[in-house]
C-alpha cells in the first residue's frame, strides 16, 4: 500500500474505520470504553444507553454517539430491541466536526431525523485496503456528517469577526476573477450589504474593493519577482483583462509600473555578478 495512506498519516483528518448493521436481537456493550468515535442510528425497535451517569432511551430514527475514552453502556430494550446501524471514525479533525453538531460528550443522542438517515451509513463495510477504496469510504464518512451538521446544528454564536474572516478568505481564493463583485461577496457571506461594509471596513481599514485590489496586486508583486511570466499574463493571473488597465491600478498601489517593479527586482545576470566580483581599477 502507497505509505500516504497508512493510519499514521490519514490520523491528521477525520477518517472511516468500520461499520456495519445490528439486526433486532439482544446485544449489548460494557459497560466499557473505547478508543474511536462510534455514531449509531436506530432503524426499528427501541434500546437504551448510560453514560456520564445519566440514561438516555432511545427509538426509531434517533441517534447516539460514543465518544472516545467515555465509558459507556448500551442495550436493547427486552420486548422490542432496536435495530441500528453504525460507523466508528476517527482522527484529529472529527472532534472538530462533531462541534458543529449538538452531538457533545454530555449529550450524546439527538432527537429523529427529518429523513432516514439509513443509506449514509453504508460506507464501505466491506471495503479492500486499496487507496481508492479509503478515499471513497473516508468521503462517504464526511458527507454522512454532514447530514448531522445540517439536521442537528449547533447553535450559532454570531461574531463579526467570523463574517469578516469569511469575507476575507472568499476575497483571497476568488481574487483571480475577473467578474469578482461585491454583490457575490455578500451573498457568499449572507450578511447585510451595509453592515457588512462597515465591519469590514473597521476591522481591516479598508473597503470591499480596497482589499480585492490590494490581494490582487500582492499576487501581482509575487509573480512579478518570481515567475517570469509577460505582464500581460500577470494582468490576468490577477483578474485584470485588461493590462492597460492593470498597469494604471498597479503604478496607483505601488508608485512603480509593473516594468520598472520587475526590472527592480530582477536577479542579477551571470555577467552582472562576475563585474560587481571584479576588483576596482581605480583604486
Amino acid at each position: 500500500m502507497n505509505p500516504i495512506w497508512h493510519e499514521s498519516s490519514r490520523a491528521s483528518h477525520s477518517y472511516f474505520i468500520s461499520g456495519g448493521h445490528k439486526p433486532a436481537n439482544l446485544h449489548q456493550w460494557g459497560p466499557g470504553v473505547r478508543d474511536v468515535y462510534a455514531l449509531h442510528y436506530i432503524i426499528r425497535g427501541q434500546g437504551t444507553l448510560e453514560t456520564c451517569g445519566r440514561v438516555f432511551r432511545l427509538g426509531a430514527g434517533e441517534s447516539f454517539i460514543i465518544f472516545p475514552q467515555q465509558e459507556i453502556y448500551y442495550y436493547p430494550d427486552a420486548y422490542d430491541p432496536w435495530e441500528y446501524v453504525w460507523v466508528e471514525f476517527s482522527g484529529a479533525d472529527a472532534g472538530r466536526l462533531l462541534e458543529l453538531t449538538q452531538l457533545s460528550e454530555i449529550q450524546p443522542v439527538v432527537t429523529k431525523a427529518p429523513e432516514t438517515l439509513q443509506p449514509f451509513f453504508h460506507l464501505a463495510w466491506n471495503a479492500g485496503v486499496s487507496p481508492c477504496e479509503m478515499l471513497r469510504a473516508d468521503a462517504r464518512l464526511h458527507l454522512l456528517l454532514s447530514y448531522y451538521m445540517e439536521y442537528y446544528p449547533k447553535e450559532p454564536q454570531v461574531d463579526t469577526k467570523d463574517y469578516i474572516w469569511l469575507a476575507r478568505k472568499y476575497i483571497e481564493q476568488n481574487y483571480w476573477k475577473p467578474a469578482l463583485t461585491v454583490t457575490e461577496i455578500v451573498k457568499a457571506v449572507n450578511l447585510e450589504r451595509s453592515y457588512l461594509f462597515r465591519r469590514f471596513k473597521g476591522a481591516t481599514g479598508k473597503s470591499v474593493l480596497e482589499y480585492i485590489t490590494s490581494c490582487r496586486i500582492r499576487r501581482a508583486c509575487e509573480l512579478l519577482k518570481t515567475s517570469g511570466l509577460p505582464i500581460q499574463l500577470v494582468a490576468y493571473s490577477v483578474g485584470y483583462n485588461d493590462p492597460l488597465y492593470f498597469s494604471k491600478v498597479f503604478k496607483k498601489t505601488t508608485s512603480l509600473t509593473p516594468s520598472a517593479y520587475m526590472m527592480l527586482h530582477a536577479e542579477p545576470t551571470e555577467l552582472q555578478r562576475n563585474r560587481a566580483q571584479l576588483p576596482d581599477s581605480r583604486k
